[in-house]
């Protein structure tokens, strides 16, 4: 596990190379501005998915150098 602050700055780094670092700034202030809880949210963001078929494509994201 990495520490809090190492995740911050991966997390932050991700979402600028993925959205652009104005789009990571307008996902960041959207989380924020709204109640949002992650638990709810990603139990739905792949239903058709198992956690093996998730885990497998992160995996191969991170090998090409998308995560």
């Amino acid at each position: 596990m990495i520490a809090d602050e190492e995740l911050k700055v991966e997390g932050l780094r991700v979402l600028s190379e993925a959205l652009g670092d104005v789009n990571a700034e307008r996902f960041i202030t959207l989380i924020m501005r709204s109640p949002f809880d992650y638990t709810k949210w990603q139990r739905n963001l792949w239903p058709d998915k198992s956690i093996e078929e998730i885990s497998k494509a992160a995996m191969e994201a991170r090998r090409a150098g998308r995560a």
